[in-house]
């Protein structure tokens, strides 16, 4: 029963961080290049701008609950490469003890978590995309 209301909220709160942090790459674009530029992904500026705009729509897609699917696998793609890049050292060091940083501290992991856990295979039932599918299926 409270499945529903539970996954709406969790892609309200997901979908925000993202438009947030897209509008904040958007809001200084050199320092996403900069940060690209440094860690050798290729046409850095472009990327800065690619990374920027998915986040910011596919946030606001998340929120809405339209292309859920789509959006959650992309934007889960994009954390597993700042894993793999940016991350890289922080997410390795979270692994030792000892280290000052834990998971929690390595934001692509905070995101990539209901990003990709959230089920995005499950149909929502407060969503955008439900509301489109009971509209073509009521013109049948």
């Amino acid at each position: 029963m409270l499945q529903p209301i539970a996954a709406l909220v969790s892609r309200l709160v997901v979908g925000e961080a993202f438009i947030l942090t897209g509008l904040g790459k958007w809001r200084n674009l050199d320092g996403p290049t900069a940060l690209f530029t440094q860690i050798g992904i290729p046409a850095p500026r472009a990327n800065a701008v690619f990374i920027a705009t998915l986040e910011l729509v596919g946030g606001a897609c998340l929120m809405l609950g339209l292309g859920t699917r789509v959006f959650s696998l992309l934007l889960s793609a994009t954390m597993v490469v700042a894993l793999m890049t940016a991350d890289r050292q922080d997410f390795l060091g979270a692994f030792d003890p000892s280290a000052e940083k834990g998971f929690m501290d390595v934001t692509p992991l905070v995101f990539l978590i209901p990003s990709s856990g959230s089920r995005p295979t499950e149909r929502a039932r407060v969503s955008v995309d439900r509301l489109l599918r009971r509209g073509s299926s009521n013109r049948s």
